[in-house]
This record gives structure tokens, sequence and C-alpha cells, in this order.
């Protein structure tokens, strides 16, 4: 028993190595847990004091505790024999299945990552880009604060996620539903930090659509403030396009108890839209794939913070944001309407009615409609317009900032004292006038 035991250097090593590391994960990870663990809790406890609407438990959740809870729900767990029995597969195969879609899907919150740089990056970047313009944006004051609120908006802009976040940061963390664009390293891993979910919008997989709508029903059950586009997608064309049910259905199906759910209409608009070219070409293609460049997204951010260190930098017109009359999940299930569909055109209808003029869309359907116009001429137009509704996209100032970025574009171009549209650039000024299309007769963008 006290005799000596020779070892080589590697495997006595080795062994320390193994020694540490079980130590490491019996004794000390979880003391080192427990404590970050603590300190977060007091954290998020004084961050709620400052917020409209706390944040949730079910958000600050363990992602694995999440996971499990989600893959063994007794509506996956029925999804996964009715899989398993369709396909002719051990059940086993289909639950792991089931738990690859949940881990796919489940976020990763962190709320020191959220409210520490996020919002800061949001804040800055939206206030660099645009002069943003926002319109009733203490409706969610009056809104019941035990009740979940879901935020449903047009899709113009990728930029639209980082506009709503700057805008709502005093209100409460968003959770927004992401399409597969953005499900690559490491802005996959970023977008689950802060709160986002991802989902596949063309998935027919029933075991999958299974796991996401109850991922959705308990994130709404337990009070989580949610974003999402109606339409299911960035427009193409500048148009707001008919509305998809599926989100609305999971959530309008989710059992609250005596919590409300409530809609909050948002509708956006931009004087410039930082992929319009791009989605353009997308309409001409009839082609719906984008994925999210990186280098490309870093190279931009960077390129605006050396002109904006430099003082060259020039904003890309008005953002604006207006948020609509809010819509009662309760009051339309009182009302008897409360089938998804019904559901998903009323909300569009709302988000329609929402969205904000802005200079740009009112100068493309009058160069579109009217043919080349003076300056005197394009201003008189543009006050008739929007007399009535957009008084302040038709201002003089107005109108100068929008006609100065179309031209550096070279999307308008001056003749003869007459301004028209550059050779080759009627479908991208089309595709902003579609953006105020529901409110302007005739649509003469349709043409286009």
């Amino acid at each position: 028993m006290t005799g000596s035991v020779t070892l080589p250097l590697w495997l006595f090593l080795l062994i320390l190595a193994f020694a540490a590391v079980t130590f490491a994960s019996h004794f000390l990870f979880p003391s080192v847990r427990w404590f970050f663990r603590r300190r977060l809790e007091r954290a998020v406890a004084q961050l709620n004091e400052r917020l409209e609407r706390p944040i949730r438990p079910f958000k600050l959740a363990e992602r694995h505790d999440t996971i499990q809870r989600l893959i063994y729900d007794p509506e996956v767990s029925r999804a996964i024999v009715a899989t398993a029995e369709a396909e002719g597969v051990p059940e086993n195969v289909a639950f792991e299945r089931a738990r690859r879609y949940a881990r796919e899907i489940v976020p990763a919150f962190s709320a020191s990552l959220y409210f520490g740089l996020a919002i800061r990056l949001a804040r800055w970047l939206s206030g660099t880009l645009y002069a943003v313009r926002v319109e009733r944006a203490e409706v969610t004051s009056a809104i019941d604060p035990e009740a979940t609120v879901v935020f449903v908006m047009n899709h113009r802009s990728n930029m639209d996620y980082v506009l709503l976040t700057h805008i709502v940061a005093g209100t409460t963390p968003l959770a927004y539903a992401v399409g597969e664009w953005a499900r690559i390293w490491p802005v996959s891993r970023l977008i689950r930090a802060l709160g986002g979910y991802f989902i596949r919008r063309r998935e027919g997989d029933m075991l999958y659509r299974r796991v996401l709508a109850v991922y959705v029903r308990l994130a709404t059950e337990g009070g989580v403030t949610q974003a999402i586009y109606p339409e299911g997608g960035l427009s193409l064309t500048g148009a707001l396009r008919p509305p998809k049910v599926g989100l609305l259905k999971y959530i309008a199906e989710a059992e609250t108890g005596g919590r409300d759910v409530v809609f909050v209409p948002v509708g956006l608009n931009y004087d410039r839209v930082l992929e319009d070219r791009l989605l353009v070409r997308a309409a001409e293609t009839a082609t719906r794939r984008f994925r999210a460049r990186p280098h490309v997204i870093a190279g931009f951010i960077l390129r605006q913070l050396w002109l904006k260190l430099r003082g060259r930098h020039r904003r890309f017109g008005e953002a604006a944001v207006r948020f609509g009359t809010p819509v009662s999940l309760a009051g339309v299930r009182a009302g008897g309407s409360a089938a998804p569909e019904a559901l998903a055109e009323a909300l569009m209808s709302r988000i329609a009615d929402a969205v904000p003029a802005v200079p740009v869309p009112l100068v493309a359907h009058l160069l579109l409609t009217e043919g080349p116009l003076t300056r005197a001429e394009l201003g008189a137009r543009a006050r008739a317009l929007a007399a009535g509704w957009a008084e302040e996209a038709a201002g003089e100032a107005a109108l100068d900032q929008a006609l100065g970025q179309l031209r550096a574009r070279r999307i308008v171009v001056a003749r003869e004292g007459r301004l028209a549209p550059a050779p080759g650039q009627a479908p991208l000024l089309a595709y902003y006038a579609r953006s105020l299309a529901h409110r302007l007769a005739p649509d003469a963008a349709a043409a286009q």
C-alpha cells in the first residue's frame, strides 16, 4: 500500500488533468455558476424597476431547461409518436429530431448583452443612418402590465429589427422571430443571445411545426413580449404583402389563463432602404434567397463610423415609425371573430393605416405619375397630395433632402430645369412609391 508506482510523465499529466476537470465540474463550476446567477438575478431585479414591462421568468430560464420543457411537452410527445408511425422509424429517432428542432429554435437570452451592448448599438446605428421620427410611441403604457404584448409590423428592411429595438428600449426586451438568412455563425449566436428565435418559413415537416408552435405558445403564456412580421418576409416590391397566418395562429391558440394578448400594429417606412437594389433585383428574378454576410455587415458599419469620425457622414434621410391602435385578443374573441385568417387580415389593415409617409416615396410617386417636373411644380404637387395626412413629408426642407439623396445616388436627374427618373431607375423609384400605394391613387408604381 505504501509502495511507489512509476508512471510516464504524459500519463501522470493526463490523470492530473482529469482530476482537475472532475474537481472543477463537481465543486468549483456549480459554485461559480451560483455566484454569477445570484448577481444576474439582482441586476435583473434592478433593471425591472426601470422597465415599463419587466423581463418575464420564461425569458430568463436556462436554455437547456426550456429545451427540455419543450421536447417533453404533451403536444410534442404526441407529434413524435405520430411522426414515428407515419415514417416507420423508431420513436427515439423522431425524438432526437424534435430535440434538434428545439435546439435550433430556442434562444439563449442574455440580459447583460441585450441592455449592455445591443441597445447602445441599435441607438447609435439608428441615429447615425437616419433621422428617426416616432409617432404615438406611448400606446404601450395604456396596456395592462400583465398582458402579453406582440408587436406586429411591416417588413421593409433588416434595419426594422434595429429600429424597433432602439425605440422600445425603455419598455421591455423583444423576442424576434428570425428567418433562415441569419442562421450562420457568429450572427446566429448573437441573435440567440438577444432573445431572437429562428424559424424555417417554408418548412413542411409536421413535427417541426409542432415544436415551433409549442415554443411560441409557451413564450406567449409566459408573457414574453414578441415582435413578428405577418407578411412572413421582406417585401421585394415595396408594397405590403398579404399576411401569413402561422405565428399568429400559434399565438392565438395559447392558453394564457387570465392574461390577455395585445397586438400592437407598427408601421415603418424609410427614405432609403439599405437593401433596396438587392430587393428590386430579387423581385425581377423571382428569387427570395438571402444570406447574411458578416464581413459585408461589419464593413458597412465600420465605413459609416469612419465617415462619422471624419465629419463626412450624411444620413440616409428619415426612418419613420408609427404605432397603431392596439388589438386585444380577448376583445376579438368576445366579438366572435378570432379565426386566425380574420385576425391576420385585421392586423394587416391596421399596419397599413399606421405606415407613415416619408419624402422619398412621395417624390417617387409624383415623378412616375406626372413625368418630369420643375422643383416648384414638384413642391406644389407634393403639398396637394399630402394635404391632411402627410404634410411633414411634403415640407420644403424634407423634399430638398429627398431630392438631394436621389440625385446623389443617380436615381433622379435634372434636365433642362426639370427633374425626372434617371435611365433604368424607374423600377427602383417604383419600389419606394409602392410603400404608400395603399394610400395613393392611382397606383402608378404598379404599372412599372
